[in-house]
């Protein structure tokens, strides 16, 4: 598996988990972040970067970021972002 591939699939791994809570379970830790280091599928040692942002203003829509990178190249990491949809309280 290739750098950039072994890095996008620990990504598109990390966003799945990060938006496995709704909307109604997140708006309470809106805005969130957190980094923390794990692995990828190819055993490589990197960062997870995960952030639940308002994608507008406050009570809106959530915005998800992930972001993977080896901890020396932050800049050669993959980013990833998905939308979790504002629920009708």
């Amino acid at each position: 598996m290739s750098f950039d591939a072994d890095l996008e699939a620990a990504a598109a791994d990390e966003i799945d988990r990060a938006c496995t809570l709704g909307w109604r379970q997140l708006r309470a830790h809106t805005p969130w972040g957190d980094t923390f280091e794990g692995f990828t599928p190819a055993g490589r040692a990197v960062c997870f970067e995960r952030s639940y942002l308002w994608e507008h203003e406050p009570g809106s829509d959530i915005l998800v970021e992930v972001t993977v990178y080896e901890p020396q190249a932050y800049e050669q990491g993959v980013k990833l972002t998905r939308t979790i949809q504002r629920e009708t309280v």
